[in-house]
């Protein structure tokens, strides 16, 4: 992962020291002991400066004795303390070392030397992996490139830790935290994801195929009409490709059930939904994905002007493993669906009955709520056991294009812009994959394009795919969960929702909570739970919910984007983790190595978040240690590199109070498309067709 001004280097635990990939900024996975015939224990251990234990042994070995034997004598001296044959390893500090034993698991080991009065503290010494934080280029930030390209400056927000609540650093409390989650699993590929859409460019350069070592399937195009389908093959066909959804005014005149409001580019929409949910990830290559190593199965459902409920409904059996006469049996059932589609109306039967059959298989249903700017939720998004998902602006109020109501389970980021001005760059957009063809595709690297700060990507649309991903991940850890359970855990996990903070575009009144919808438009408001679901997704937490953390894990996280020398420095042990039922009772903060450039700490050290001035540019290494109310401890230490200079300032255009929940649909791309764009239904036979460019 690369920074404006490299940050991070490195993350070390106990005595495993992770050296930098050049501008990567490689986060830890814990992945536990080696793997062995016989149970053996590797802990850290600290004895406290006042020990007694310390001050028997000086006196035994005397002043010249050499470290190993006064490593040696201590360790022995605790082991016959606590009742374990404990064997040295090496020092880290003066007062901290390695102990190993055999017959318990290190967990059990230190549980048992933290009791011990002469013990400051013991953790397991557990190995780490290069593997947290992706080196995608776009995920850190993206510069701009110009007046009209590029950017936004905070990347791939939305994936990112929020900042500590309360403080100064959390200017995207929305954010999933799917970068803690990636700590716990980077997704299993035997999860398989349904993107059920406009079809997928497999020749996108994010991309790759399962045949070619990726994690793309082959899936299938469900749209029977041949004019809405426009890929020049009859009927349903198994090539699941995006041709275009692109509509000219002589379509507009031609295809049954659409109009002149349909007249536009194509979206490829299918292409942005499935970039978010599992694009290649730590590849070196444009942006990360939710799922990361789950696998992607494209539907296609909808083509020009939209798509049918009879072809939604067959690919959504399809894609759970259920019978579709006259269409191949789908070999890669789908653990997860996602639809990024809705129209107006209550929930019919079709899709209330399909959806009680999808579940009972145990396939989870993701649906965005729509994007008409605070009415009723769409349908399907509104029909039993959905998961419905709402849209989030970057500081947690409902953004103005999404839905709400009662229907909703949960809400997520929705991407939103802050900047009115004209021709100014979108500053919280969601960038995902895309294409760079405006009606037709351009095939191969040429046309693998990425939403940016002016060309960007909003919408419910781009809400749902967070949270398909999310439940990706769950599966990934806990593959028998129902799809109650995972409501249950989205929803018990999810950070509450902010009552304060917000502004609305100057002249404008503050925002105000959330009311049910009606006929008229909400915009911008503070979300209750009534209206925008149980709370704002939180990743890492829904994992760890579902996936057993059998022990406190302590992660140090960086709150401060671009560490620069002179200004504060705050770390954040919000990503910090406790089993089921258990809470963390206590955080200590030490500093593990100053580099030369810190001295302390700016106020108190026993709380989540600490802050440190360094004196100059260079490195500096933070342990965090958190305790649960079981007494259980785990640390983590986080190496941080300090900057010279300042970031660069953004573009024209007015970097103002709020976008007043403005912004396109998902989907649409361009500056010119701030206006917000309505779901439009038309019918046709009775069938309703689902609008792809509104989320």
């Amino acid at each position: 992962m690369r920074f404006p001004r490299t940050l991070l280097t490195s993350i070390v635990l106990g005595s495993t020291l992770l050296a930098p990939l050049a501008r990567h900024t490689p986060l830890a996975q814990d992945v536990g002991a080696a793997s062995s015939a016989a149970v053996s224990a590797r802990v850290i251990v600290k004895y406290r400066a006042d020990s007694a234990l310390l001050k028997k042994v000086a006196q035994a070995v005397g002043t010249n004795a050499s470290p190993e034997a006064v490593r040696a004598n201590r360790v022995a001296a605790l082991s016959t303390k606590v009742g374990v044959a404990l064997r040295a390893g090496l020092d880290i500090s003066d007062q901290t070392t390695v102990v190993h034993a055999e017959g318990l698991t290190s967990e059990q080991l230190a549980t048992r030397l933290a009791a011990d009065a002469d013990v400051e503290y013991a953790v397991p010494d557990r190995m780490k992996r290069r593997v947290s934080v992706p080196n995608d280029p776009l995920y850190a930030s993206r510069a701009y490139a110009s007046s009209t390209t590029g950017g936004p400056l905070v990347g791939q927000w939305y994936l990112k830790p929020p900042g500590p609540a309360g403080t100064a650093a959390n200017t995207a409390p929305s954010a999933i935290n799917a970068e803690g989650a990636w700590d716990l699993t980077t997704g299993n590929p035997n999860i398989v994801v349904a993107v059920l859409d406009t079809g997928i460019r497999f020749d996108h350069s994010d991309f790759r195929t399962v045949a070619n070592g990726g994690n793309l399937l082959p899936g299938y195009d469900m749209v029977a009409d041949d004019r809405t389908a426009a890929d020049g093959q009859p009927g349903r066909d198994a090539d699941a490709s995006d041709p275009g959804d692109g509509v000219t005014q002589a379509e507009a005149n031609s295809i049954p059930g659409c109009s002149s409001t349909d007249v536009g580019p194509s979206s490829w929409h299918g292409t942005q939904t499935a970039g978010l949910i599992g694009a290649l990830t730590d590849n070196g290559v444009g942006i990360a994905s939710v799922g990361r190593n789950v696998r992607v199965l494209p539907v296609r459902v909808l083509g020009k002007c939209g798509g049918f409920d009879s072809d939604i409904v067959a690919a959504m059996r399809w894609a759970a493993g259920l019978n579709v006469p006259g269409v191949p049996a789908n070999p890669n059932r789908a653990h997860v669906i996602n639809l990024s589609l809705g129209g107006a109306g209550s929930c019919g039967t079709v899709y209330s009955q399909a959806m009680a059959e999808i579940n009972a298989v145990g396939t989870v249903v993701v649906a965005a709520a729509g994007n008409s700017a605070g009415r009723a939720v769409s349908d399907p998004a509104n029909c039993p056991n959905i998961i419905a998902v709402g849209g989030l602006r970057h500081v947690g109020t409902k953004v103005g294009f999404s839905d709400l109501g009662p229907e909703i389970a949960i809400s997520a980021p929705g991407g939103n812009c802050v900047n009115t001005a004209s021709a100014a760059p979108c500053l919280y957009p969601i960038m995902t994959t895309s294409n760079s063809g405006t009606i037709q595709p351009v095939a191969g690297a040429a046309g693998s394009a990425f939403s940016d700060a002016f060309g960007y990507s909003v919408g419910t649309s781009f809400s749902a795919p967070l949270v398909a991903g999310t439940v990706g991940l769950m599966k990934s850890v806990s593959p028998t969960i129902t799809p109650a359970q995972v409501r249950t855990a989205l929803q018990s996990t999810a950070r509450p929702f902010p009552t304060t903070g917000a502004e609305n575009s100057p002249g404008e009144p503050a925002p105000t909570a959330c009311r049910a919808p009606g006929n008229s438009d909400q915009l911008q408001c503070y979300c209750t739970t009534s209206t925008c679901g149980a709370g704002m997704l939180d990743t890492r937490a829904a994992v760890a919910a579902v996936g057993g953390v059998a022990s406190v894990q302590a992660r140090v996280s960086l709150a401060t984007q671009s560490p620069v020398a002179g200004q504060p420095v705050t770390l954040s042990a919000a990503g910090s983790v406790v089993p089921s039922g258990r809470s963390i009772v206590s955080y200590r903060w030490e500093i593990d190595s100053s580099g030369g450039i810190v001295s302390g700490f700016v106020g108190a050290t026993d709380g989540p978040t600490v802050s440190l001035t360094p004196t100059g540019p260079g490195t500096f290494s933070v342990r965090l240690t958190t305790t649960d109310d079981q007494g259980q401890s785990s640390s983590d230490i986080l190496t941080v590199t300090v900057g010279e200079g300042s970031g660069g300032d953004v573009p024209g255009g007015d970097d103002g109070a709020d976008d007043g929940g403005g912004g396109g649909g998902g989907g649409s791309l361009g500056a010119g498309s701030l206006g917000l764009l309505g779901l439009g239904i038309a019918a046709l036979a009775a069938l309703r067709r689902r609008r792809a460019d509104a989320r």
